[in-house]
């Protein structure tokens, strides 16, 4: 049954009504903080403790290094993850994949909580969490592109840029919560109480919050969007021949490399600002950790509010204008990051962190509805993701392996091979959106897939 041409003329329906919005993009935002507090919260015990307990035969700089190999294969497991996640979503629903994504990483992350560490079960300590690190990168894989998806197909065309930034604001709020718990415990425990047991508590927090997420997201609606897209397909085509990975090789290729273009700078720079970073402050200039939790902690906050701003302005001026500044800010900002933190004051330190994230989230804010706006329905949440995430394994992945090995020795510390990492990256960046179309208030009612080449 086709949709009525009603709605077929703006991606507005009578679902999609102001109290809607607000509800999806509420259940988006919740349910992306707790899955992300929980990515996050590993990235920063690995700069923090994790390397003293999980491979503690090894030097600082080389510990920290093998915790963050282990962080690493949280991100291989990602495409991995948006393609499952993307295939079901687009033949099921997205409602149902974000449920079962927000279950999975709940349980990895109160896993770690429990895991024994390497002096009490050897070499099976660093193992276990391999494993739980790959079901948290297998989660998060499929967790980003329907809770942006739910966002964009709900609201209207105007304003698409600002309701699906809300599942990006959900990203520093998750950080930020991380962050939070890290400091808190930093604040009131010693050292040696927190390297033994007190790392664990965020960990086994994620439970309650994970409860939270799940009863929000299983009162949401399906994309109405989707469903239109979903009895084309029953009508046009057999269900049972929609492969969406095969359909998006063959008619979004081109999509799919621009979004992973567009990922680079934007993920790199980010997890340096904010992994590195604690790692660069604490080992190399041996400052408390603190300090930079700090930091970290007023710079998510800012960003938390920044991004809807930020998305709310790409829907005026356009997603490409704002990502073409925010990569080249960062390909810059990159050069005078780590001199700010060599001064070892609070004051430079926090305008390291506030600049860097203002930059990546003119990149950060417009993504979600810019790469929802480059894949048609059908295929909208297995594009969206392989593209998303494809790009993490070179991205966000790597960068912390990276800069760590650029920065060499704790007596060398070479930030400007950093920074040329960054500039790199950038300029990447730059060429994958000179090749994107602007989007800005299109339909997202479009689908080569279903309607042909030229739909």
């Amino acid at each position: 049954m086709s949709a009525p041409t009603s709605a077929r003329q703006g991606d507005t329906t009578p679902d999609a009504s102001r109290t809607s919005i607000v509800k999806v993009v509420f259940a988006s935002l919740i349910g992306t903080a707790v899955e992300w507090y929980d990515f996050f919260l590993y990235g920063s015990a690995a700069a923090l403790v994790f390397g003293a307990l999980f491979f503690p035969d090894a030097d600082p700089v080389n510990a920290t290094l093998l915790a963050f190999g282990t962080y690493a294969v949280g991100f291989v497991a990602r495409p991995l993850g948006g393609v499952v996640f993307g295939h079901f979503g687009d033949r099921v629903g997205r409602k149902k994949m974000l449920v079962v994504a927000l279950m999975m990483m709940g349980v990895a992350t109160f896993a770690i909580g429990l895991l024994p560490t390497y002096a009490t079960i050897g070499i099976a300590a660093p193992i276990l969490l391999l494993v739980c690190r790959l079901v948290q990168g297998f989660a998060v894989g499929g967790e980003w592109g329907g809770a942006v998806l739910m966002a964009a197909e709900h609201g209207d065309e105007a304003r698409r840029g600002y309701w699906s930034s809300w599942p990006q604001a959900g990203v520093p709020l998750g950080n930020l919560l991380a962050t939070g718990v890290l400091f808190v415990l930093a604040a009131f425990q010693s050292e040696a109480d927190f390297e033994a047991w007190g790392w664990r508590i965020p960990f086994l927090l994620s439970a309650v919050l994970v409860l939270i997420g799940l009863y929000i997201r299983l009162q949401l609606e399906e994309s109405p969007v989707f469903q239109e897209a979903h009895a084309e397909i029953k009508e046009k085509k057999a269900e049972s021949s929609h492969m969406p990975i095969l359909e998006v090789v063959k008619s979004y290729p081109k999509e799919v490399f621009i979004a992973m273009g567009m990922r680079l700078a934007e993920n790199i720079s980010y997890y340096i600002f904010t992994i590195v970073s604690i790692t660069y402050v604490t080992t190399y200039l041996g400052q408390d950790k603190s300090l930079i939790l700090k930091m970290l902690l007023i710079g998510a906050a800012l960003q938390f509010f920044l991004v809807p701003a930020v998305g709310l302005l790409s829907d005026k001026v356009g997603r490409r204008p704002l990502y073409f500044a925010g990569a080249l800010g960062v390909g810059v900002w990159g050069f005078f990051f780590f001199d700010l933190l060599d001064t070892n004051r609070s004051g430079p330190i926090l305008l390291a962190v506030v600049v860097g994230l203002f930059f990546h989230t003119l990149m950060y804010a417009p993504q979600a509805a810019f790469f929802s706006e480059l894949f048609g329905t059908s295929v909208r949440y297995t594009g969206a993701s392989v593209g998303y995430q494809l790009a993490s394994i070179f991205a966000g992945a790597l960068a912390p392996i990276i800069a760590v090995r650029l920065l060499g020795p704790e007596d060398v510390k070479n930030t400007v091979a950093v920074g040329i990492y960054v500039a790199v990256a950038a300029v990447l960046t730059i060429v994958a959106v000179a090749f994107a179309k602007e989007t800005k208030a299109s339909s997202l009612r479009h689908d080569r897939v279903v309607r042909g080449a030229h739909d």
